[in-house]
């Protein structure tokens, strides 16, 4: 079973996206937040322990990760898909992208 962590900025519009789209793929369980104080789910270090892979949308949020929970990261595979904030929740374009970048991951 993978266990597939999306992060972005708010977790408002991209890694809620991908939490929705990627939970309907056999042997993925997911979960997102985001690393912002404003998130509607701000990251926890029990997310980063759950999760066997962790996707960031834009290296600022890789560089945000690993500054904040750098302790808790030991191990952890962090891939950057590098999908700018240009997008709105569940955006059929949005979704294209997100299974093109992170899908090869998660197959």
């Amino acid at each position: 079973m993978i266990r597939a962590l999306f992060i972005c900025s708010r977790n408002r519009l991209r890694s809620p996206t991908a939490e929705q789209i990627f939970a309907a793929w056999p042997g993925i369980e997911t979960d997102s937040a985001g690393l912002s104080p404003d998130a509607e789910t701000p990251l926890t270090p029990e997310q980063i322990d759950w999760a066997s892979i962790i996707f960031v949308m834009e290296n600022a949020h890789r560089i945000r990760l690993s500054r904040q929970f750098r302790k808790y990261l030991n191990g952890k595979r962090v891939i950057c898909l590098g999908i700018a904030d240009d997008y709105s929740f569940m955006q059929p374009e949005l979704i294209a992208v997100l299974e093109v970048k992170a899908g090869r991951f998660v197959r």
